[in-house]
């Protein structure tokens, strides 16, 4: 840490609290709860790691406290020990429920951290953790019992990320979506590079509908803690490096896969900003991302397709949006039970989505498209692709692979005549068969160009509505 930008960030914190407008009298601080998570595929369980008093007021919106969106694997609820009233909800999703789906947690156990975030209470609270279960309901797996105000309660100070960047700033943190882009692999030199990658790749998300007609309601800041080296780990090419965040290539062993399981790092550093969504945006040129629905989400910097990425993985997190491709490679294992998904743009039933108020007039469901071709193309492309990486061709081979995958898609999937049209297209959700989306090009299943579909689209306005109220 450099000492100068310890004490600035020391002497400015007492202004950030007086930069968020009173409302009858100063908004709590917020309170966060770093548990552990661990287990194999088929058990689980919980444990309290330590509780911790952030720096900065609660940001959220103090009428919009309770998660009615249904969106998730997991829920939280906070509740006033005495009289049981509810005081806080949030549904997510984590990095230990993802992996219970993968190959690994039939062999082994593991253990992740994870945090519960929400306005400082005054009195003593319970919190409940609900597991979503296969008919989409949901049972109870955890409670713990605290007292916000008790001694061992994590009051100190935590490492400085440096000076916040403001990028947009429209507001009342309160009444706002406020997005932290968190830098990681980033020197002391290369700060105004991450400066300049935030900006631009902002600007990106916000000339995407419907973010591009609510960009008013959010507020975007910039945080970047000082890396001792450039870049990030990439361990399936012998790179290994201990950065700010701990932000890593291969998670799960698929290559292209951004996540970081150093919990502590990533929270104690975003809790410097005003927080509702996080995207951690590492330094460097291989094509990643990856994005967890409440936690955060994950682009490399500059990589040709990287504006395309942010605005897929921002989608994962933000309103947990399922992935709409099928023929990729994935980290899940595969054939899973064919249930209805929670996420709210595929569906198990192409009879009745959960859309289908959207359906283009008279379009059958499950509606026809192209996916014999597309599919044919897609394999061979994938194909090309394993054999890119097992020979470590720069990344220019890479980029220009997708190049030629993109036109391809655009040529095919651009002049279908249902291009366009909402209805219930199979292939979606790493299946080929058994999931549908509602339409047959989006952000989520291939292009940029393709925008996002109207599923989508209406997911992303709920979560803005849940944080703005408007």
């Amino acid at each position: 840490m450099h000492l100068c930008t310890r004490m600035l960030w020391m002497l400015a914190s007492p202004l950030l609290f007086l930069a968020f407008p009173l409302r009858a009298g100063f908004p709590p601080r917020t309170l966060r709860v770093d548990y552990v998570h661990q287990g194999t595929a088929a058990t689980e369980s919980l444990g309290l790691e330590r509780v911790v008093l952030e720096p900065l007021p609660w940001p959220g919106n103090p009428s919009k406290v309770v998660d009615d969106s249904n969106l998730g694997k997991f829920k939280f609820e906070v509740r006033d020990a005495k009289t049981q009233s509810l005081l806080y909800s949030r549904g997510f999703a984590s990095i230990f429920g993802e992996w219970q789906d993968t190959v690994e947690a039939a062999k082994r156990a593991r253990a992740f951290s994870e945090s519960f975030r929400f306005p400082k209470p005054e009195a003593p609270v319970d919190i409940h953790l609900f597991r979503r279960m296969a008919d989409n309901g949901w049972k109870e797996i955890w409670m713990l019992n605290l007292d916000p105000d008790a001694q061992d309660v994590d009051r100190s100070a935590p490492p400085s990320a440096g000076e916040r960047v403001p990028i947009l700033n429209h507001g009342d943190p309160s009444v706002k979506v406020d997005l932290l882009i968190l830098g990681d692999g980033y020197t002391l030199e290369e700060r105004p590079k991450f400066i300049k990658d935030a900006k631009r790749l902002a600007s990106r998300l916000f000339a995407v509908s419907p973010y591009k007609e609510h960009a008013k309601d959010f507020n975007v800041w910039g945080l970047c803690p000082i890396s001792p080296a450039s870049g990030i780990s990439r361990p399936s090419t012998g790179v290994h490096q201990r950065n700010a965040i701990g932000s890593s290539y291969d998670a799960f062993g698929a290559e292209r896969y951004v996540l970081t399981f150093d919990n502590r790092a990533f929270r104690d550093f975003a809790s410097q900003a005003p927080y509702d969504f996080v995207e951690i945006l590492v330094n460097g040129r291989t094509y990643g991302g990856g994005g967890i629905h409440q936690l955060y989400g994950t682009v490399a910097s500059d990589n040709a397709f990287s504006p395309y990425i942010f605005v897929h993985e921002f989608g994962h997190h933000f309103a947990g949006l399922a992935d709409e491709y099928y023929t990729s490679d994935a980290v899940l294992a595969p054939g899973k039970p064919r249930q209805e998904p929670w996420e709210p743009n595929v569906t198990a039933d192409p009879k009745h989505p959960k859309w289908a108020d959207l359906v283009t007039a008279d379009l059958a469901l499950p509606t026809p498209w192209k996916k014999t071709e597309f599919e044919t193309f897609s394999h061979g492309i994938q194909a090309e692709r394993r054999a890119i990486r097992a020979a470590h061709k720069p990344e220019s081979v890479m980029e220009e692979l997708f190049r030629r995958e993109r036109k391809h898609e655009t040529e095919l999937l651009g002049t279908d005549a249902h291009s366009g049209k909402v209805g219930a297209f199979e292939g979606a959700n790493y299946e080929a068969t058994g999931y549908f989306r509602s339409q047959e090009d989006c952000i989520m299943f291939t292009r940029d160009e393709a925008g996002l579909c109207a599923a989508c689209r209406r997911a992303i306005e709920g979560v803005i509505l849940q944080y703005t109220g408007h």
